[in-house]
């Protein structure tokens, strides 16, 4: 058995290392840049997470790193269904029996894909990094550990670097759209096309495989992902007894996206019904969500944690694509779809994003805490032609400013008017630029 096992794993190494590198659609994921660490590429299911890792074996590549000193290696094989942690041990002797020559004096990389599936995993990999030269990259689905859980197993040992649907730009990319001149060189109708562009991406969204998809097929695919997430990473992975309320709580989250949710109010709803569930419960159920990447909250932004706690989250869904299968009238709310991207455009800068609620009562959609220390006050509309619904935009944010005097006041907007008059210092950015 031993003897077929270090077989395979080495037929598998050879078959890897002379296959052709794929030609994929460029991610613009951001890695940390600490030596001595692994990097666990984590994200929900389907976001391109395997693509991701061929891309930066790819790279190397290209920058001058021969094949043989880069590894691709998925667990994700039948044959391997019996392997051990100890096991893990074959895969480094089979390695370096092809390679000798590379052992301790130049550096590899391996990307370990799936590595989850073999039990006790995290002692072979803390290990590796400790007694080989070798740079190493893991990552895996849920099916038995979720993704985030990857690298929190590491324990300091391990860095995130998230893989999301396709950013409005990165969808541009695959379809072959992407500007080629800069922003504030692009003509008119360029620009035009962008805006054309923006709207269609929030309605199909960013996952890799629904683009270009029909609606059908495309809400059929989403449907898809749902349904694995919540069951087998919700579900199955915590023993859920109550499913249907799990579906309830999807429904009302994600049918309500980019709005205020409250776990008591709906606690309160269930209760009504005569579904016995509790607080806790619901809670839980909604960090599981969260650590499935399903979805996002974002919290009041106040220091004191009591008002935190008792005022409302917003919930914004993984990708835009998602919000017409929840959506009660089958159609995706525009508005809602975009300040969802706008959302993910500042996750991906890696900012801390907190709503905000003025002492006059206005909202202000997103309070960003940027890792350089700056804050943007970030406001989005769908259109700023009425004037009383610019007049609403633009006086939240002043009155944001009392609060936040040093932040930079920015209001997106998908649509304009042509001379839009704004009070100092407030920003207008066009959303398929500014997404840009």
């Amino acid at each position: 058995m031993q003897s077929q096992l270090r077989q395979t794993i080495r037929q598998k190494i050879i078959d890897a290392q002379s296959a052709a590198l794929p030609s994929l659609t460029l991610r613009d994921v951001w890695l940390p840049a600490v030596k001595g660490k692994a990097l666990a590429v984590i994200g929900m299911r389907r976001a391109g997470k395997t693509s991701f890792l061929w891309q930066q074996l790819a790279q190397r590549h290209t920058q001058g790193t021969p094949r043989e000193a880069l590894l691709y290696f998925s667990f994700e094989d039948e044959r391997l269904a019996s392997m051990q942690m100890q096991d893990l041990d074959m895969l480094v002797e089979e390695f370096y029996q092809l390679h000798p020559e590379w052992r301790d004096v130049r550096r590899c990389t391996f990307f370990l894909d799936e590595i989850q599936l073999v039990s006790g995993w995290e002692l072979f990999i803390r290990r590796l990094i400790d007694t080989e030269n070798v740079e190493v990259f893991i990552s895996g689905s849920s099916a038995k550990l979720l993704s985030r859980e990857v690298a929190t197993s590491m324990r300091g040992r391990a860095l995130e670097a998230v893989v999301t649907p396709f950013s409005f730009r990165e969808a541009l990319r695959h379809a072959g759209q992407e500007p080629s001149l800069p922003l504030d060189r692009l003509p008119k109708a360029e620009l035009s096309r962008l805006d054309h562009a923006l709207l269609r991406y929030l309605q199909q969204g960013g996952f890799p495989e629904a683009q270009g998809l029909d609606a059908r097929s495309r809400n059929e695919l989403m449907r898809n992902y749902v349904d694995v997430v919540l069951l087998r990473d919700v579900v199955e992975r915590h023993n859920l007894s109550q499913p249907q309320v799990l579906r309830w709580l999807v429904q009302q989250l994600l049918g309500n996206a980019a709005g205020t949710f409250s776990i008591n109010k709906f606690h309160s709803d269930l209760k009504s019904r005569g579904v016995a569930v509790s607080k806790d419960t619901l809670h839980q159920m909604l960090a599981h969500l969260q650590d499935a990447f399903l979805l996002s909250c974002i919290e009041l932004d106040t220091d004191s944690v009591r008002r935190r706690q008792v005022n409302p989250r917003k919930v914004y869904p993984v990708d835009t694509g998602l919000m017409a299968l929840f959506d009660p009238s089958g159609h995706p709310n525009t508005g809602h779809a975009l300040e969802t991207a706008v959302l993910h455009a500042l996750q991906r800068q890696g900012a801390r994003v907190h709503y905000v609620l003025t002492r006059s009562g206005f909202e202000v959609d997103f309070c960003a805490h940027l890792p350089e220390g700056q804050t943007w006050l970030v406001q989005v509309c769908l259109d700023l032609s009425e004037p009383d619904t610019l007049q609403r935009e633009v006086r939240a944010l002043q009155d944001a400013q009392a609060q936040w005097p040093t932040a930079r006041l920015v209001l997106v907007a998908l649509s304009a008017p042509a001379h839009l008059a704004l009070p100092s210092p407030i920003e207008h950015h066009r959303a398929s630029t500014w997404l840009l």
